[in-house]
């Protein structure tokens, strides 16, 4: 059995779930409104204010999506309650990030500033010139938007420069050694 598909999912005041045909999911917040579509091999019910997905064989492909299914439900539940943030850093000489109405500038050592508009659902925020943070209600946006900014600039590992997550570890290595004969 599935330790995570299992688990019920209890839901919070003001949250409602609607099991629609063919399994699409919709959960409406106050924050917003999310659908996802689970797997028809899986049955979901929502009874009393507690959803749980069960499943009715031991299959492989069943087993596999069970947890999976558990899982983007709840990321939907707590995306419309409380929703979803990554806080990216920039670390470099010269770099920086500004906000102009709904493009993120940076200037990251390119000729010219990277422009990126923020796409339905997601906000950004620059509280200060090293610091991005991308909100949203859905997670996998929220992190692919991210991910997105991120790959402008990765952190490289001689000199520590580059965007990364808060809190990230970035392994440094020593550079090339003058070898005297």
């Amino acid at each position: 059995m599935s330790r995570i598909g299992i688990k019920p999912i209890t839901l919070p005041a003001g949250v409602e779930v609607k099991i629609g045909d063919k399994n699409v999911i919709a959960v409406k917040g106050p924050k917003g409104e999310l659908q996802e579509k689970v797997s028809s091999l899986l049955k979901v019910e929502n009874k009393d204010g507690v959803v749980t997905v069960s499943r009715d064989g031991d299959e492989a492909e069943k087993r596999a999506k069970h947890g999976l299914a558990r899982t983007l439900i709840n990321n939907m539940v707590v995306g419309v309650t409380e929703g979803y943030s990554k806080k990216l850093q920039l670390i470099g000489v010269g770099y920086k990030a500004e906000k102009k109405g709904k493009k993120l500038v940076m200037n990251l050592g390119y000729s010219h500033p990277v422009e990126l508009e923020d796409p339905d659902g997601i906000t950004t925020e620059v509280p200060d010139a090293t610091t991005i943070v991308v909100t949203g209600i859905d997670k996998a946006k929220v992190g692919n938007y991210a991910a997105n900014i991120r790959s402008w600039r990765k952190p490289e590992p001689y000199k520590g420069k580059g965007i990364r997550y808060e809190g990230e570890y970035v392994r440094r290595k020593e550079g090339k050694t003058g070898a005297t004969s």
